[in-house]
């Protein structure tokens, strides 16, 4: 399968799906990680030009060790707008090409807008991407199905609950691994907020198992519209 997994900033997905692209990689899946912002304003010290530059590179170091595909639509923080054409032809332009079985994105309601704006972006550009005379002078053809998309869990799970859970005991290291490879966020809130993230990572993926009956989880809540339904289990 074609697995697209879009979130906001450069760290996002490693946090709320990590483990499930782990498992999907490692099943030979093909991953997709998408992140539409491009992180700048997320550091007090450093300036937005050269953390943009650092983050990119957090990212694709972080997809390279599941052999995931990491693609930037370096879009500003705080600069995220559903209602923008131009973010929507972006997303449209990979999903034509990509061909996703599935698409992984934040849900609707989340601690920030900005990722509320890519949950609702996404599913406005996984329809149009389906429409033939939708940006007919590009070069991909339209792709032939509304995607299915799963709603992967918010910041510390907060008004989240799963109805949909991916055991990721075997791939929690790899997780933790690849949250890591974001050291710039890491080292800024472990000396500046006091938090060890990478802990906070663990302790969510192991709450989840605990609901699900597994040393550790991931949950996700599928989109419930039509035609985005299928009898099928696509999550591993």
């Amino acid at each position: 399968m074609n697995v697209l997994a879009v979130g906001c900033h450069p760290d996002d997905l490693e946090i709320g799906c990590g483990g499930t692209l782990a498992k999907l990689a490692a099943q030979g899946h093909k991953v997709t990680m998408v992140h539409v912002a491009n992180g700048n304003k997320g550091h007090k010290i450093i300036q937005p030009e050269e953390l943009k530059n650092i983050r990119r590179l957090e990212a694709r170091a972080a997809g390279a060790l599941i052999g995931a595909e990491v693609v930037s639509l370096d879009v500003p923080d705080l600069a995220v707008k559903s209602d923008q054409d131009e973010l929507i032809c972006k997303l449209v332009e990979v999903i034509r090409r990509v061909k996703p079985d599935y698409i992984i994105t934040h849900p609707p309601e989340d601690y920030m807008k900005d990722h509320m704006e890519v949950s609702r972006a996404v599913f406005d550009a996984s329809f149009a991407a389906t429409v033939p005379h939708y940006r007919a002078d590009a070069n991909e053809e339209a792709h032939h199905k509304v995607a299915p998309i799963y709603y992967m869990d918010t910041l510390a799970g907060v008004g989240f609950l799963p109805t949909e859970y991916v055991d990721i005991s075997d791939h929690i290291e790899t997780k933790i691994q690849m949250n890591d490879c974001h050291a710039s966020q890491i080292k800024w809130l472990y000396e500046h907020d006091g938090i060890d993230f990478l802990d906070f990572v663990r302790t969510v993926s192991k709450f989840r198992g605990l609901q699900c009956g597994k040393p550790y989880a991931e949950g996700f809540k599928q989109c419930q519209a039509w035609p985005r339904l299928t009898t099928e289990r696509l999550l591993p």
